[in-house]
């Protein structure tokens, strides 16, 4: 899964990247999700602990191959950009997830949102590739961002929050296994390292979420 994962959060940059040439044009939902800069101030020795929780009514496989642990740490060459290097681990075993520029800011939020097509691909059917887009195409939406406060590690914390719904308006949703109703969310603030609090894409049913995948961050240890 290394290497295909590698390949998965590569393709996440498709997301960014496009929509970074127009940035005087991006609208402020855009700017908190892609905010650069999130990682200038993490202390190097030190890695960004993020836990994903997933269910899934219709592929519980996946769903337990997919709950574990991610691990970003910045690895510093002797010469060259430092890059954030990414792990995922699950029952005391280790998967590469890739390596990216540290410069650009914090690869979660790829990691989350193509995890969150994979899934969809898998589980619903239909192009990753047509998902991708949809989402491509919400993120040039105006969204509203909604100011809050949240719990973390003992501490009331002032947060921002957006909700993408990439398939409301979607000629297809009809045939998506519910994922018409997809909603993403993510949670933001200054007070966490890395910037990100949480990432939350879910479906909802009648009885419960079809799907449900939380990346939230667990704290910092000590970088390998």
């Amino acid at each position: 899964m290394g290497i295909h994962m590698r390949r998965i959060i590569a393709a996440g940059l498709a997301i960014a990247l496009p929509l970074a040439a127009a940035a005087a044009e991006t609208t402020t939902a855009y700017d908190l999700l892609f905010r650069n800069g999130t990682l200038d101030a993490l202390d190097r020795d030190r890695a960004l602990v993020y836990d994903r929780t997933v269910s899934n009514a219709l592929n519980g496989t996946a769903a337990d191959r997919d709950t574990g642990r991610v691990v970003l740490d910045i690895d510093q060459p002797a010469d060259g950009p430092e890059t954030v290097d990414m792990t995922f681990r699950k029952d005391g075993k280790f998967r590469g997830l890739g390596s990216f520029r540290a410069s650009v800011g914090n690869p979660m939020i790829m990691y989350f949102y193509e995890t969150t097509v994979r899934d969809m691909a898998e589980s619903a059917g239909g192009s990753p590739f047509y998902i991708r887009n949809r989402i491509k195409d919400a993120l040039t939406v105006p969204q509203e961002v909604r100011t809050a406060t949240a719990d973390f590690d003992g501490t009331t914390i002032d947060v921002q929050r957006v909700t993408l719904k990439p398939f409301a308006d979607d000629p297809n949703r009809d045939a998506m296994q519910g994922f018409g109703d997809l909603e993403m969310t993510v949670t933001m603030s200054d007070a966490i390292p890395g910037w990100y609090l949480s990432l939350e894409a879910e479906v909802p049913g009648a009885s419960g979420p079809v799907y449900s995948s939380t990346l939230r961050f667990a704290g910092l240890e000590d970088a390998e």
